[in-house]
């Protein structure tokens, strides 16, 4: 999985370790934390639980509509791509429209703003050291090197933190699986097939 999928998949795999014999990972999304942050609760007033909390709602739900409609439009998606993109021919109208068409959906807006909000709240609790701390599987990096976004420079991170990690580097941007799809394909492969095939659990 790639990008923010592929941290979604990394938290999916700390969770439920018994269903899962490895993760790969696309130029992940995901930040480490900040070992010297003190986390704390501050306590909540009535002014803030009846008036304030309910304000601050509306206008995330405003101003996170807008941002979703905005970065949703074709023009938009098509220049975000051609910026992550060494390749950029492979930017076509049937890229553009696979992201366009479930951006669509009527049920779309409220998953972004759920996603938003609840990766808004808890930045302290879903950080890579935290969920990189709880996975007892093996993890691939497949990185496009050339990425503007999530440099290689993450991937060596990971691997600091994580010995349990092989990492594949390659010419590519963000989407090393859409730019480079037979290197990436059997970087894959290969290591899948380390992997315990007597397993019954899948890799992510």
């Amino acid at each position: 999985m790639f990008s923010l999928g592929g941290f979604t998949a990394l938290v999916t795999a700390s969770e439920l370790p018994e269903q899962v014999v490895g993760v790969a990972l696309l130029n992940s999304a995901g930040q480490f934390g900040n070992a010297n942050a003190e986390i704390t609760e501050p306590e909540e007033t009535i002014l803030q639980r009846v008036i304030l909390k309910p304000l601050k709602t509306i206008l995330q739900r405003v101003v996170l509509g807008f941002l979703f409609w905005q970065a949703k439009q074709p023009a938009r998606i098509e220049s975000v791509l051609k910026s992550v993109y060494k390749n950029t021919s492979n930017v076509d109208d049937y890229l553009v429209e696979s992201i366009t068409r479930p951006a669509d959906d009527p049920n779309a807006g409220e998953v972004y703003y759920r996603l938003m909000t609840r990766f808004m709240l808890n930045q302290s609790k879903y950080t890579l050291d935290s969920v990189l701390s709880k996975l007892s599987c093996p993890l691939l990096l497949l990185w496009g090197d050339l990425d503007p976004w999530v440099g290689p420079a993450k991937a060596i991170r990971i691997k600091e933190f994580y010995p349990n990690t092989s990492i594949v580097n390659l010419q590519a941007g963000h989407c090393p699986h859409d730019e480079v799809p037979e290197l990436a394909n059997k970087a894959l492969l290969d290591w899948l097939s380390t992997l315990n095939s007597a397993s019954t659990a899948l890799p992510l």
